[in-house]
Formats: structure tokens, sequence, C-alpha cells
């Protein structure tokens, strides 16, 4: 390979892993899983508050390593039905009442966590290898 090809392979490799390293920031809170059947972080189990058909505090993010427990809970000031995508989970919350997931990080990816019927995202599962 003579010089030139080998620069420009050399620049495409680090401008697709500068795009990679951007793809993740985010200016959301994360919270991290510990495998320990408690909330990311280690801390209580992640609770997101829905009002008026919007998580308070913005889209949550759930980070938490393939193997680990996902846990968490939607307090919703009204009825629809919480949908996990990817895992294709579904539970219906009443108004003013509450529904708890809890099911094993199997599946790799990022994931949204939506009202249904609202067509709105509460939260962002995020499972790492």
């Amino acid at each position: 390979m003579n010089h030139a090809r080998k620069l420009t392979v050399l620049l495409f490799a680090l401008a697709a892993i500068g795009g990679l390293a951007a793809c993740g920031s985010s200016d959301r809170g994360t919270n991290t899983g510990t495998g320990t059947g408690e909330g990311p972080g280690g801390g209580k189990p992640v609770t997101i508050v829905v009002k008026n058909g919007e998580p308070v505090g913005g889209v949550q993010d759930l980070e938490y390593s393939a193997g680990e427990q996902v846990r968490f809970t939607v307090d919703s000031d009204l009825a629809d039905e919480v949908h996990v995508h990817g895992y294709d989970l579904m539970k219906d919350v009443p108004a003013g009442g509450s529904v708890s997931f809890s099911f094993p990080a199997e599946i790799e990816g990022i994931f949204e966590v939506e009202l249904e019927a609202h067509k709105e995202q509460i939260a962002e599962l995020r499972v790492n290898p």
C-alpha cells in the first residue's frame, strides 16, 4: 500500500472513531446498573415520574451491562401503556398509579421506553456488552 493510501485509510479510521465517540455523548444524566437488583448506580431503584404526559426532569438514561437485572418504575398522572422497545415489553399504567419492570438485560443496544398512546419517550435504556 502506498503512503497516500495508508494516510487516507488512517484518516477515515480516525474520523470513524471520533464519530462513534460523539454519538455516545448526551446532556442527560446517566445511571449505571450494578447487577445487585438495585437501581442504576447502586442507589435506590429508578422511578420515572410522568406529569402531563412528559417525564419530569426529561428523558431518563438507564444504563446496564449485559446480564444485569433492569429494574425501574413509572409513576404517571395519566393512563397509558409503557412500552420497552427492543424487548417488546408492555404494561398498562393507570392514571395516578405506577407500574414496575424487572427483566434481565439480555439484548445489547439502545432502546426507547415510551408512553405508547402519547408517543412520548420517557427513558432510554442502554445495555452494554
